[in-house]
């Protein structure tokens, strides 16, 4: 491979944003494409897939350059210079690149590779935290899968297509894709190509949305014609599943705390054609109380730290803090025990999270059903999905159901 000097530095100065000013990296990525409209899909893919690569190995990588942040330009040049040569990409005679030892960096690898933190590169206290939680063999096959590279699955949108209308779809414009067994809905991309450019996706034909995600709004048991409330419902990718299960009948009601998510599922409703949501932002305690024993199904998705979808979001590693964790449980069950109040008697809630950490998972589920509020509920099931299982996102989710008080005659 022969390194172009335009894109290195769109590299260079994307992960000087990340790393140094807090910059997310699917922002600065999309921010990155946009400097240069004559790249070709090539240039694209090589800038999107190196910035998330060096964001991803961040530590292991700054270890084996020897560098500590905050970064300098000479610090960002010489981590990028041991990306190279693990990749067996000839360095170019840059001024910007120092003489490197390839033999060094190849042995520092070595070395650094048996220790988990390093070759995987996690934060400490990330590493303690899962191993405490989950065992160190569990953790060790499950940040090595959470490691790798995350396909592009996209959902059909069954109000107007089918699995495979929209397969053959995209294969006239040279998208191919494949069936996953277990996910009905599901499509995996061979090659990764950006389908957000093509006439299906105008046309409203599909979302895209992990596998692991996609099993959430099925796990609801929903039906045309309840009415359903999706809680947490941020841009609404599970909101629009929903609508598609329930084949636009009924109501579902998508409440969040931030009125500009919703702005964007009301742009994806339009164009996926689902008409049977309407829009509420939480602002304060009055639009829950409303909604008190009113619905048949009740989503909870709950904010979390993230850690079973470190695939696509590999700089949440480095933002997440130990204090984060320990208030966003705070969070999780306050939302459990006021939210859970809008489910009616008979009717069924699902907690999930895209977290793999049981104190954040079915430890919060045991905890609000021996809450006063959660005296009401039963544990239907639950599902604990691992990346290195299932070849996706980890996740979590519990069906409950609320009790059917016996009257007193």
């Amino acid at each position: 491979m022969r390194l172009h000097r335009n894109l290195v530095y769109t590299v260079i100065d994307s992960i000087r944003d990340i790393f140094n000013e807090g910059v997310y990296a699917d922002k600065a990525v999309e921010k990155a494409l946009k400097r240069d409209k004559r790249w070709g899909s090539r240039d694209r893919k090589f800038v999107a897939e190196t910035i998330y690569e060096i964001v991803r190995w961040k530590r292991l990588y700054a270890e084996i350059a020897d560098v500590k942040e905050p970064f300098d330009r000479n610090n960002l040049w010489r981590i990028f210079s041991v990306w190279c040569v693990l990749k067996g990409i000839a360095l170019p005679d840059w001024n910007q690149i120092e003489p490197t030892p390839t033999r060094r960096i190849k042995g520092k690898f070595d070395e650094l590779s048996r220790i988990r933190k390093f070759r995987e590169s996690i934060p400490d206290w990330i590493d303690e935290a899962a191993i405490s939680e989950l065992g160190e063999e569990l953790w060790t096959k499950e940040i090595a899968a959470l490691n790798k590279q995350a396909d592009v699955i996209l959902r059909t949108n069954t109000l107007n297509t089918n699995k495979e209308a929209l397969q053959k779809e995209l294969r006239e414009e040279s998208i191919f894709t494949e069936l996953i067994p277990n996910h009905p809905d599901a499509l995996r991309l061979l090659e990764r190509a950006n389908v957000f450019k093509t006439e299906a996706f105008h046309k409203g034909y599909f979302e895209v949305q992990d596998a692991s995600s996609q099993l959430v709004a099925e796990y609801l048991e929903v039906a045309p014609g309840m009415k359903v409330i999706d809680t947490c419902a941020g841009a609404g990718g599970k909101t629009l599943h929903l609508a598609s299960l329930m084949q636009n009948k009924g109501q579902i009601i998508a409440m969040d705390i931030y009125e500009s998510k919703l702005r964007k599922l009301k742009v994806r409703a339009r164009r996926n054609k689902a008409h049977n949501i309407d829009m509420r932002v939480i602002d304060s305690t009055k639009p829950i109380k409303k909604l008190h024993g009113k619905a048949d199904r009740v989503l909870i998705d709950a904010p979390c730290s993230g850690l079973g979808v470190l695939r696509r979001n590999p700089d949440s590693k480095w933002k997440l803090q130990p204090e984060f964790l320990e208030n966003i449980k705070k969070v999780q069950l306050d939302i459990l025990q006021q939210y859970s109040k809008m489910v009616k008697p008979g009717g069924k809630l699902v907690y999930a999270t895209c977290s793999i950490l049981p104190s954040e998972n079915q430890l919060q589920v045991e905890k609000f059903l021996t809450s006063e509020d959660g005296n009401d509920f039963m544990l239907v099931k639950d599902n604990k999905v691992f990346s290195h299982t299932s070849g996706y996102d980890g996740f979590y989710m519990a069906l409950l159901e609320r009790k059917i008080k016996a009257s007193i005659s």
